[in-house]
């Protein structure tokens, strides 16, 4: 894993243990504060309560097996091979518990994929996906608030809405990124209420929603409830605006630190210094207003014409909208929109596929500082495979089989174009593997020109940001250009 034997940090598996650590031996009120048996600058809580509290949990059963796990301030970068073991099960039991299940059981509830063979089939290249298998791994993450948020999809898809308000609202409180999907839960339920009828059942939903919602962040936030300065230091810690606009991976050596995160802001800064010529302050507020034009138009479309379908794809064109430009970003956030796509790889599984590629390519330069070249290097051709074989992918490419028909229609001289649609969208998909097989072996095998260090990683993060701008344009074309009715059961 990242930062193995290399202190004084040692990695993102120490952040977990001294999580551990801090939650077992010091009182609530001390987990989010600087003190002496608590320093910030070494690892110090910065996701929401229930990270924390599932820490506690971790930290009680490794205190029964070895007491040495969990000791305050001699456990530090404490890697022993029984104790991987046990930082591995616990990872294990959480996407046994819920990201596992959430990935089957909805797969398993999709109409176009009723029949066994077909549910099988997708759930086996969602749990395929590299990306996540490398990042859990690599950066030692627990994907509870990934499932938890599958969750909340799986229970809106049933009507089951307050039920997927309480599991979002879990989903949120242990990791605060999951701010990236939050815009289209809630425009999907307020339009759920417009269309009921908001002097009648649309009203009782809506305050049933918003109890629900309360209720939820009250159990999670009590022990911080009563005292604000509390709450207020807990938020700084979930939101810390001075680390700036955007930030590579924190284990760069000290002479070697330059930010390779795939979106606009750092594609940009290749030829404008942003963070030279703009205050913090402004970075801030540019970040905020070209995030929230952006994802503007589908938050609308949604709102306006609530779907399921609608949701789904909402979910995706958002998150992408927040990597791309929002306010100080890492590399692996990228699997906030990841996710999203990977429920709806069964209704566009060749765009789906080149997406969940090309984002597994842009953590790159991440999975070589973590030593993971040869996982990447395996994993994700016998994704593309699989993929390949469940959905014949390259057969797929038709403007309808694209979600792109209603928009073609709309053009003007869409005929003679879009006959030859199939064959320019296959053409750009092998260009496309070509150029990530390309870079991917030259980041690997060749060492940069010494005037030009970051040649490789630079490169990764710009093709990965034209990628995912692109992206951005298709998955808003299909949102916006869907018919009100489509795959979508109607709203009583």
């Amino acid at each position: 894993f990242l930062g193995a034997g290399k202190p004084p940090m040692y990695g993102d598996y120490e952040a977990q243990r001294h999580w551990q650590e801090i939650t077992y031996n010091l009182p609530i009120r001390q987990w989010y504060f600087n003190t002496s048996d608590n320093n910030l600058l070494y690892w110090g809580l910065d996701y929401p309560p229930l990270t924390a509290y599932h820490s506690f949990v971790c930290a009680y059963i490794a205190k029964l097996i070895n007491p040495d796990w969990v000791a305050l301030h001699t456990s530090r970068g404490y890697e022993s091979q029984p104790h991987k073991l046990f930082m591995r099960t616990t990872v294990f039991v959480a996407d046994l518990l819920v990201y596992i299940p959430a990935v089957i059981l909805y797969c398993f509830s999709l109409k176009e994929t009723s029949a066994k063979k077909k549910a099988s089939t997708c759930a086996l290249c969602i749990l395929l996906y590299p990306g996540l298998i490398l990042i859990d791994h690599g950066h030692f993450q627990y994907p509870l608030s990934l499932g938890l948020a599958l969750w909340a999809v799986l229970c809106l898809s049933h009507d089951w809405d307050l039920l997927g308000s309480v599991a979002f609202c879990l989903a949120l409180n242990y990791k605060q990124m999951e701010l990236y999907h939050s815009l289209p839960f809630f425009c999907y339920l307020l339009g759920k209420c417009f269309k009921k009828g908001l002097k009648g059942k649309g009203l009782v939903l809506l305050g049933k929603l918003a109890g629900t919602v309360l209720l939820s962040f009250a159990a999670c936030w009590l022990p911080f409830g009563t005292d604000v300065e509390q709450i207020m230091q807990v938020l700084r810690r979930l939101f810390p605006i001075d680390r700036g606009l955007f930030e590579a991976c924190m284990f760069s050596s000290p002479t070697h630190c330059p930010d390779k995160v795939a979106n606009i802001w750092c594609s940009l800064s290749v030829l404008i210094k942003i963070k030279n010529v703009i205050s913090p302050r402004t970075q801030l507020k540019l970040s905020f207003a070209v995030t929230f034009l952006s994802l503007l138009p589908a938050c609308i479309k949604l709102t306006v014409q609530p779907s399921l379908r609608g949701f789904k794809f909402a979910l995706v064109s958002c998150a992408l909208s927040f990597f791309l430009f929002s306010f100080q970003v890492h590399e692996k956030s990228i699997l906030l929109v990841a996710v999203p796509v990977c429920l709806v790889i069964n209704e566009i599984p060749f765009m789906a596929t080149w997406f969940l590629l090309v984002s597994t390519f842009s953590l790159l330069p991440l999975l070589l500082k973590d030593g993971l070249l040869l996982p990447y290097a395996v994993t994700t051709p016998a994704f593309l495979a699989v993929c390949l074989a469940s959905f014949s992918i390259l057969e797929k490419t038709s403007a309808e089989d694209l979600q792109l028909k209603a928009f073609s229609l709309s053009l003007k001289g869409y005929v003679s174009w879009f006959k030859s649609f199939p064959r320019i969208v296959r053409s750009l998909f092998l260009l496309s593997l070509s150029l990530m097989g390309v870079l991917s072996v030259l980041s690997a095998a060749l060492p940069p020109p010494q005037s030009l260090p970051d040649l490789f990683p630079v490169a990764v993060a710009v093709v990965s940001c034209l990628h995912f701008l692109l992206f951005l344009g298709y998955f808003n074309v299909v949102i916006l250009w869907d018919s009100k009715n489509r795959g979508q059961k109607k709203i009583s």
